[in-house]
């Protein structure tokens, strides 16, 4: 009986021990990413987007304020209720302290919302709403990688320079397409060119061939596809089988990602211009994070991708700078500290939300120049921040001071 009752109070004793210990441990610190995980915007963030995110979370180190760091996910199917109720639940349920990428516009600026009314921090990596920095910005709001005001910038500034000064858009019908469209519209008129038209398509559309005669009937030198991933892809294979390249007329994808131009081929996608904010190749120490990332998910990172991968490390570096993960001290040290890494140099984050850093004008190879698979671009110019970018002074975020 002794040995019984000293055998039972051993448990309770380890019992006790080990809740002691679980009440004592630290509750981990979680970052939630809302990404379109199987659809048209799969390639450009999904599953890359997460890896992205966790390999900053090991290379850091795995905790910060003797936290360990968690990455958890929601897919949010291109639907903005759905991305809503992802951020709802993670914020109120799941603990999470910062959301990363929330691919697409229409999406991000629902799961904005939620955010903003939680004061939590929010950073978009897959979205280019203008929107995200001017009507909907907010205290903890980030915008990282790109915006429509800066590929239309960039793109249509450089095209109509050239002499290509007309121009017909195709735009997906959304947030982000009528964006984009406005923004490029504003540089090809300011610069002396003219737009001919334009029409909007559904987003994941499948058949173009009714938008593209529209295109073709124009007569614009450019077609510009103000549109993203699948939609892009679709519109540039079937502008091709269209013969409207060879007639003379140019397509200009105002926004696509190297994975975009690997699913088209350079046979078909040669001469392109595009912006990007980042590309695998531009230096050595994109080429080594691409080696990292490539042996986990073998392929190449977007630009939205390699945004995750260093968003989520200021992030990091930022609450650990603190010493606490409450959102006002972490943006603060976000806001004060410069971004020097392989994704940027010298970027900072302004009072907008805005990370301002470099973008790059690109011109996609002939099959000749290539050396293989993923090398696809010749850099043309590479454009400062403060010239891509909207300028505080006209921007429409009511935080901005003027």
């Amino acid at each position: 009986m002794k040995r019984i009752l000293a055998g039972a109070f051993a448990c309770m004793l380890a019992v006790s021990a080990s809740a002691a210990l679980a009440q004592s441990k630290p509750p981990p610190l979680k970052i939630g990413g809302i990404l379109d995980m199987s659809s048209l915007y799969a390639d450009i963030t999904g599953s890359g987007s997460e890896t992205a995110a966790k390999m900053a979370v090991e290379d850091f180190g795995g905790e910060v304020l003797g936290r360990k760091v968690e990455v958890v996910v929601g897919d949010h199917l291109n639907k903005a209720d759905l991305a809503a109720n992802i951020a709802r639940d993670m914020l109120d349920n799941q603990g999470v302290e910062m959301i990363f990428d929330v691919a697409a516009s229409a999406t991000a600026l629902a799961a904005g919302e939620i955010a903003k009314a939680r004061g939590k921090i929010i950073m978009f990596n897959g979205p280019g709403s203008i929107r995200l920095t001017n009507e909907a910005c907010g205290p903890y709001t980030v915008h990282y990688v790109f915006d429509t005001f800066a590929q239309a910038n960039v793109t249509g500034l450089a095209a109509v320079r050239s002499g290509l000064d007309t121009w017909f858009f195709l735009t997906a019908d959304y947030a982000f397409g009528q964006d984009l469209e406005k923004d490029t519209t504003n540089v090809v008129v300011k610069t002396g060119g003219k737009v001919l038209g334009s029409v909007r398509h559904p987003i994941n559309t499948s058949d173009f061939s009714s938008f593209l005669l529209q295109a073709q009937a124009s007569k614009a030198k450019v077609i510009g596809l103000a549109n993203a991933g699948g939609d892009t892809i679709n519109a540039i294979k079937q502008a091709a089988e269209f013969g409207l390249t060879k007639s003379g007329q140019k397509l200009s994808p105002l926004l696509a990602f190297v994975t975009d131009i690997d699913s088209v081929g350079l046979d078909t996608a040669q001469g392109l211009l595009l912006a990007e904010a980042f590309y695998w190749d531009l230096n050595d120490d994109t080429r080594a994070f691409t080696k990292r990332f490539m042996e986990r998910t073998k392929r190449v990172p977007t630009s939205a991708q390699a945004g995750v991968y260093s968003s989520v490390t200021h992030y990091l570096k930022a609450v650990k700078a603190a010493g606490t993960t409450d959102a006002a001290v972490v943006m603060k040290v976000m806001k004060e500290t410069p971004i020097n890494d392989m994704f940027a140099k010298n970027g900072r984050i302004r009072e907008d939300g805005r990370m301002v850093h470099d973008m790059y004008l690109f011109e996609v190879k002939k099959p000749s120049e290539s050396k293989g698979r993923w090398d696809d671009y010749k850099l043309l110019a590479t454009v400062p921040g403060n010239e891509a970018f909207q300028s505080l002074e006209n921007s429409r975020c009511p935080l901005v001071k003027k």
